[in-house]
């Protein structure tokens, strides 16, 4: 007995048990998933789901059958139902019908196989709201999958779909619909029962032309039509109304696309055929911000441009202009003018290189700031002081401008002036004013007010513009916001950058409209993050060059941030690599710091 004292049990079915390899899915990933109801078996290589993936909430599990420190403590019985299930990156040409045997799926992630059919089974998946398809082989979809009723984004660009089934107007609750890089040369009319779609994308096909039924998409946001042979845009789209970002790039159109875009803040035109820019097609963008004209046929740029008051960047590379008109540089938030590849007559090629400030100095010196004949006294006038009120501007272009006059007050003469006009936007930039001109609160017109780079240590009357949109209150010397600002609720872009701010200033966190707060320069030790994700529209936050020690992890759930600026401050973590990665690396990064 003592010989065979610490040796194995005899195994009587040794040699008759197959070879045990490893398991393609661990049996730990399996018994994490039953608890959290999550399983993400992305980039393994797999060739097939196994079995056990999809009897997840069906079978005892393995570790309790054979009783290894499976303890009642355990209790596996009280499992979760499986809802997220990721299996991106494998090489995967078919899905199991077995896939209905797990029915409390709420996203389903297939991007990036080899799949070139799906199961009906899909169908079967009724609590679904994501099922993402993307890079695949797919030349068409499964009826069933046209049932799925909470589906709330679908992604299938980068497959082989020549065509969509008018079943597709099923899909109420979609608010997101991505089918672009296929070889789709025709939509279906049922496209336009989409009520809640919120973004469309359709770049990178075949299409010829748009169905009428685009009208119905009250609720798009973004529309991307890019690179397809689209030589119209049907008149529907002007019932589009919620537009805000539209792509049109790579094309065959003509003309601008004509509509009311009361929202339309970016428009992408570049690579079509366009040879004229109608007034009446400039004049309807009221609150554009980009827009995208380059490598058309453009030969004269109308006086009207400079109605776009909203206007941050125009890009007209390689066109036809010959001339540029001076009021061009009265836009007040132009930053970048791209004129590359334009036969410009009367401006030096290196003054192109200079930069958008230069090129905008060149033209406001072409605007006489002095009236010398008869004709132009009727649309200038001269102060006191000797300044000239540009009459024109006002009547025509509903712009106030008093600025870079070192002035500490504004002349009664230019309110008056202005009064009754309807005046949009006003620009006092450049003076040395220590507190806002109480007579702005007349002006209830105003949507963009520009009081920068001056003495500004409180800025009380402007809580009285209700239809303000942009405040540009940089460089200044302002420590504090009133509270009252909360009254202006269509304000959209706030910049305070260059001022004393040891805090960020409360009544920001109250101001839902807001879309981007420019904040750089100042001493804020910190943010509240718990308050800034209910900014759903936040989509620029600029913190940099501030006194930030730390960065709060929750800032992460601020998902709506498209550009986060946090460079220049003292906080360790995130470290600098990470910073530099970009808005989406930060964030990805302090979601993953988050406790759980």
């Amino acid at each position: 007995m003592s010989r065979l004292r610490g040796k194995e049990p005899m195994d009587s079915l040794r040699g008759f048990r197959a070879p045990t390899s490893e398991p393609a899915v661990p049996c730990g990933l399996l018994k994490t998933a039953r608890k959290s109801g999550q399983l993400n078996l992305s980039g393994r290589g797999l060739t097939e789901v196994p079995a056990n993936v999809f009897r997840l909430n069906l079978d005892t599990p393995e570790e309790a059958k054979q009783n290894l420190s499976f303890g009642a403590s355990e209790r596996w019985w009280e499992q979760t139902d499986l809802t997220k299930l990721l299996l991106s990156s494998n090489q995967l040409t078919s899905l199991s019908e077995d896939i209905r045997l797990l029915p409390a799926l709420s996203t389903l992630d297939l991007h990036d196989n080899q799949l070139k059919m799906l199961p009906s089974a899909l169908g079967e998946l009724q609590e679904l709201q994501q099922l993402r398809l993307s890079h695949n082989q797919l030349t068409l979809l499964p009826m069933e999958v046209f049932s799925l009723k909470n589906l709330r984004s679908l992604t299938l660009q980068q497959n082989q779909l020549e065509v969509l089934p008018e079943e597709l107007g099923q899909l109420e609750a979609l608010t997101d619909l991505d089918v672009s890089n296929n070889q789709l040369m025709e939509l279906p009319s049922s496209l336009g029962r989409l009520s809640c779609l919120q973004k469309l994308h359709l770049c990178h096909n075949k299409l010829t032309c748009l169905p009428d039924s685009l009208a119905q998409l009250t609720n798009v946001k973004l529309l991307d039509c890019s690179n397809n042979l689209l030589s119209d845009i049907p008149a529907g789209l002007s019932k589009m109304l919620a537009l805000e970002q539209l792509y049109l790039r790579h094309n065959k159109l003509r003309f601008l696309p004509l509509l009311p875009a009361p929202a339309l803040k970016e428009l992408y035109v570049g690579n079509n055929q366009i040879e004229r820019l109608e007034a009446e097609h400039l004049a309807s963008l009221c609150v554009i911000s980009l827009l995208e004209l380059r490598d058309n046929k453009i030969k004269v740029l109308p006086e009207q441009v400079a109605t776009l008051s909203t206007l941050t960047r125009l890009d007209l590379t390689n066109n036809d202009i010959g001339i540029l008109p001076a009021s061009l540089s009265l836009l007040p938030d132009l930053k970048t003018l791209l004129l590359e590849g334009n036969p410009l007559r009367g401006i030096r090629r290196e003054l192109l290189t200079k930069g958008t400030n230069e090129l905008l100095k060149f033209l406001r010196g072409r605007i006489k700031e002095e009236p010398d004949s008869a004709a132009d006294r009727t649309t200038a006038m001269t102060l006191p002081s000797e300044a000239t009120i540009n009459i024109h501007n006002i009547k025509t272009l509903k712009s106030l401008v008093y600025s870079d006059k070192k002035a500490d007050s504004i002349p009664d003469e230019l309110f008056e002036a202005a009064a009754g006009h309807g005046i949009t936007s006003v620009n006092f930039s450049k003076n040395q004013l220590t507190s806002v001109p109480p007579r702005l609160a007349e002006m209830q017109t105003l949507t963009e007010l520009n009081l920068s780079f001056n003495r500004l240590t409180c800025c009380n009357y402007v809580c009285r513009l209700q239809q303000l949109v942009h405040l540009d209150l940089r460089n200044n010397q302002l420590s504090e916001l009133p509270t009252e600002l909360k009254n202006v609720t269509k304000l959209h872009s706030i910049i305070l950058s260059y001022n004393k701010f040891k805090s960020f200033p409360e009544v920001l966190y109250n101001m839902v409209s807001l879309e981007t707060i420019l904040l750089s320069n100042n001493q804020v030790g910190g943010v509240d993050p718990t308050r800034l994700v209910q900014l759903v529209c936040l989509s620029t936050l600029d913190l940099s060059n501030n006194d930030l020690l730390s960065v709060p992890p929750e800032l992460g759930l601020c998902t709506s941030l498209r550009s986060l600026s946090l460079e220049g401050n003292p906080f360790r973590t995130p470290r600098a690599a990470i910073v530099a990665k970009g808005t989406d690396a930060i964030l990805e990064y302090l979601r993953s710091r988050i406790p759980t």
